[in-house]
């Protein structure tokens, strides 16, 4: 078994029909799939891989080697239950950026102006295959015809680990949000998915780009669409990088299956899914992130 790969230049062409069905099926079936041909320029990506990797060789890695997680390993000879084998940084539009390594801030805010557009392109198709209005997902995310979605983008490296049966660089789980696209180290493998109790590589593809769907495209979708679990294994060779980012609903945007997917029968609506505000799921998933994702719909469900 292997993630599904899409060209997503085919959508533009002959084979559109084709290419809209393998991104529904991996939607439905998998929760995450990759794109090739993506629209992204490969120079663009070259310089993300190079600033990404000068940024944590400059800036982070010394203080990973000081880290808590670096100090459990050296103490304990257990498994780490409660840490990620993860050097990470968050970037957002308005907080503060690394600014020791040339072209890292440059490089970055273009990359992350191409793969908001890019999420919004993969939205519009989810739209189309679900039945739903052009932009609706958009819209449902942004909390209504605004601006107002979460995009984060999360920079991550996993240093080589010399008892990787100890601890996980990241333990299972799903993503609280919306859609995800992750830009994985093409050279260091450790990404994973669990697809019908098994755990599958999501095999290393030069310059794609790795989608997932969060916990609020199953809500709106009522369920059709998944949040996969997944998580990443500690390298025993190389620094593996990631940069994952988040099309993320706002915080006061109400989440809710979407009514033409609530199927109705003899009158009564039959909706798997609650009605929430976003920050109210956030504050359970905070909480209880690794932990299965049924019982934080049901709390929030009596928010």
């Amino acid at each position: 078994m292997a993630i599904p790969v899409v060209d997503f230049s085919k959508l533009n062409g002959e084979d559109r029909a084709k290419k809209m069905a393998q991104i529904a099926n991996a939607c439905q079936e998998w929760g995450f799939f990759q794109l090739v041909n993506h629209g992204i320029p490969v120079e663009l990506l070259e310089r993300v891989k190079k600033v990404s990797s000068e940024f944590y060789k400059g800036e982070r890695e010394e203080n990973f080697n000081k880290s808590k997680e670096v100090d459990l390993r050296d103490e304990s000879s257990e498994k780490l239950e409660n840490v990620d084998w993860e050097d990470v940084i968050t970037l957002l539009d308005d907080n503060e950026w690394p600014s020791k390594t040339p072209g890292f801030q440059e490089t970055m805010k273009e990359y992350r102006f191409e793969l908001k557009k890019l999420a919004e392109k993969v939205m519009q198709v989810m739209d189309e295959n679900l039945g739903l209005p052009n932009g609706y997902i958009r819209k449902a995310l942004n909390d209504g015809d605004g601006d107002n979605a979460f995009f984060g983008t999360k920079v991550s490296h996993y240093p080589p680990c010399p008892h990787p049966e100890r601890v996980k660089g990241l333990r299972a789980h799903t993503d609280a949000g919306g859609v995800i696209l992750l830009f994985q180290d093409d050279k260091v493998g450790g990404l994973q998915v669990l697809k019908d109790g098994e755990w599958i590589d999501v095999q290393p593809l030069p310059n794609t780009i790795v989608i997932n769907t969060g916990d609020q495209i199953e809500v709106l979708s009522n369920g059709r669409y998944k949040s996969a679990w997944h998580r990443v294994l500690s390298p025993v060779h190389g620094i593996r990088r990631s940069i994952a980012s988040f099309y993320n609903p706002s915080l006061k945007a109400t989440i809710a299956p979407a009514p033409q997917l609530v199927e109705k029968t003899n009158q009564q609506v039959e909706q798997t899914y609650p009605k929430f505000v976003f920050g109210d799921y956030m504050s359970v998933y905070v909480q209880q992130k690794f932990l299965p994702k049924e019982p934080r719909f049901q709390a929030v469900r009596a928010v």
